[in-house]
């Protein structure tokens, strides 16, 4: 980043400042850890360092080849699968919630698409602590198919409205919930795998002052649009925000219109733990904000295996929660590999391996009494 992106004085006017309107006592909250750090705190007031699974779909249990197991274990059941597999296992493997459960499903040129997204039912029967992410506007950076919006349309506020009623008017007195994810990985000023569409913001406008606060506008009318129509149907939980990709520019001026409005900035990062720590770092300093890792893969998760990648896990783990800003990582799993993202802590026929899955554990159980520290 250029001096121009550092912002004078956020870290200490920002940083214990809550989004406007929540949330409220008896929900999860922004809060600090007894070591001086920042944290989650649940309902009950116990500091939480989020450690979740990201992108979880039944569907690959469903090809031709195994969906033998789909019905002879699950008995075609959603329910049973999430109750009888999925909640056990991530309990098993010590993991305290999940982030994003949308899992991608085809990529090619033409079509990049993610599973669908959960229902309040689902999260029930899951019965965990969880995100949930609101789709007010499909620019992610993987979006190969949708126009963009125009934010200053009364159309997107109808969507938002829309949006914030069929979710947040069923989730708002829901204490598991930890708070609202929006956009993975917007495509402010990088143009992402649509080249037809190209991003949000001419990033060649950021060469002027004009430029810098025409985007100012566009991103405050963005996150002053999302956040009063949540808070229309729910005051008691958080805003998580969009997912920034930090391997990509994120403009200053986005942040700073974004601070006022979420409670937390979350990050994609697939970088190793010594970078992915300098820059939630470098992003909690520029806006006083806690911040949440809310999509990395296990480090080298292509080429390492068994107990080694287990370590690669744990590493990255222990550097999170040692850094002050950090209050968690959303693991980007998936849950069972499917033949699109071709990795997953289980594969096509639920069956894991036990040496990395033994790491996991350890490294999760490790982090829980982190937290319990005095």
């Amino acid at each position: 980043m250029r001096r121009r992106d550092f912002l004078p004085g956020a870290a200490a006017a920002g940083a214990s400042a809550a989004a406007p309107g929540g949330p409220a006592r008896g929900y999860f909250r922004i809060g600090r850890r007894r070591g001086g750090g920042w944290c989650f705190v649940t309902p009950a007031g116990e500091p939480f360092f989020s450690i979740a699974m990201n992108h979880i779909d039944s569907a690959t249990l469903r090809y031709a080849e195994n969906a033998d197991i789909w019905r002879a274990r699950y008995h075609n059941s959603e329910r049973r699968w999430i109750e009888e597999s999925v909640s056990v296992n991530l309990r098993k493997w010590g993991f305290n919630s999940i982030g994003w459960v949308q899992e991608v499903v085809i990529r090619t040129p033409s079509i990049h698409r993610h599973s669908r997204n959960w229902s309040y039912e689902h999260y029930q029967w899951l019965a965990m602590p969880y995100c949930h992410l609101l789709p007010f506007a499909e620019t992610h950076q993987w979006d190969v198919e949708t126009r963009l919006p125009d934010f200053f349309s009364r159309d997107f506020e109808e969507w938002c409205d829309y949006v914030a009623r069929d979710s947040c008017q069923r989730m708002a007195d829901d204490p598991k919930l930890i708070g609202y994810f929006y956009v993975d990985c917007p495509v402010w000023v990088h143009g992402g795998l649509a080249k037809w569409r190209g991003p949000l913001f001419d990033p060649k406008k950021l060469e002027s002052e004009s430029g810098r606060q025409e985007l100012r506008a566009l991103a405050t009318r963005y996150y002053q649009v999302t956040h009063d129509a949540i808070r229309r149907y729910d005051r008691n939980h958080l805003i998580l925000g969009d997912r920034y990709e930090a391997r990509q520019p994120v403009p200053v001026e986005v942040l700073e219109a974004a601070r006022p409005y979420v409670d937390v900035l979350s990050f994609q990062d697939f970088a190793g733990p010594a970078q992915v720590t300098a820059d939630l770092k470098r992003f909690h300093e520029l806006t006083g904000k806690p911040v949440l890792l809310a999509d990395a893969a296990v480090p080298e998760r292509r080429t390492a295996r068994g107990a080694e990648l287990g370590k690669r896990y744990a590493g990255m783990i222990r550097a999170l929660r040692e850094l002050p800003p950090c209050v968690g990582w959303h693991v980007c799993g998936a849950y069972l590999a499917n033949r699109s993202r071709n990795y997953g802590f289980l594969d096509e026929k639920e069956e894991g391996d036990p040496d990395f899955l033994r790491e996991v554990a350890a490294a999760n159980a490790a982090t829980a009494a982190f937290m319990r520290r005095p």
